[in-house]
């Protein structure tokens, strides 16, 4: 059974999501925050699986909830449930942790499999916004997905060029395509490779790739 936390300021909003993950029988939702103090508070007194996160709340937003939760022992994966899908809190909170990002207008259905995902360690980013939300990520950097800087003592070649691929935004089975090799495959240099880095999830793998510069561009 999946513990579920879900941490929001509105109301109906909460409502909505306890009613939906608490009719999946493997999830459970063992409370609902208002705020980000509340959040932290019960996440540390009902240790959940997955908090379902809100950046904008009133007091202490979603991003410095991320960042505690992701560094608390054992850290809790965070699902970042927003309407906003590019802006500062959203970013903030990929850099601050946060194992997933979705929208809240999302299909139910996505938002179910989204939580699972990141419960299993997996990760999960919008398909509909990941090369957007990416793109941006790196944008905002001046970095681009074209070359390998640091990191090249801890990966193998093969998980060199994986990272470079996630980085553009690529799905497992885009990857495997562009390597030419089975998707199970790249699922096993996955999970070898995120342990080196200390990350968690792929979303994660690619915030330290650029976070630590190891995808850059020549300056101009």
């Amino acid at each position: 059974m999946t513990r579920v936390l879900i941490a929001d300021d509105q109301p109906l909003v909460r409502a909505g999501l306890t009613t939906l993950l608490g009719a999946e029988p493997d999830l459970e939702v063992v409370g609902a925050a208002a705020d980000g103090d509340e959040a932290v508070r019960l996440a540390r007194e009902r240790v959940p699986d997955v908090v379902c996160l809100d950046v904008r709340m009133p007091g202490r937003d979603g991003i410095s909830v991320a960042r505690e939760l992701a560094g608390a022992d054992p850290a809790v994966p965070v699902l970042v449930l927003t309407t906003f899908d590019l802006d500062d809190y959203v970013f903030g909170a990929l850099e601050a942790g946060a194992a997933g990002f979705l929208l809240k207008d999302a299909e139910p259905e996505t938002i179910v499999h989204a939580v699972r995902q990141v419960a299993a360690g997996r990760g999960t980013l919008d398909q509909t916004l990941t090369h957007r939300v990416l793109r941006e990520f790196a944008e905002r950097r001046r970095l681009q997905p074209v070359s390998l800087q640091r990191g090249a003592d801890l990966l193998t070649g093969r998980e060199r060029d994986i990272l470079l691929l996630l980085a553009q935004g690529m799905s497992n089975e885009e990857i495997a395509a562009q390597l030419v090799v089975e998707v199970s495959t790249v699922k096993s240099h996955l999970a070898r490779m995120m342990p080196k880095l200390g990350v968690r999830s792929r979303l994660q793998a690619v915030v330290w790739a650029y976070q630590n510069r190891v995808v850059t561009v020549p300056e101009d």
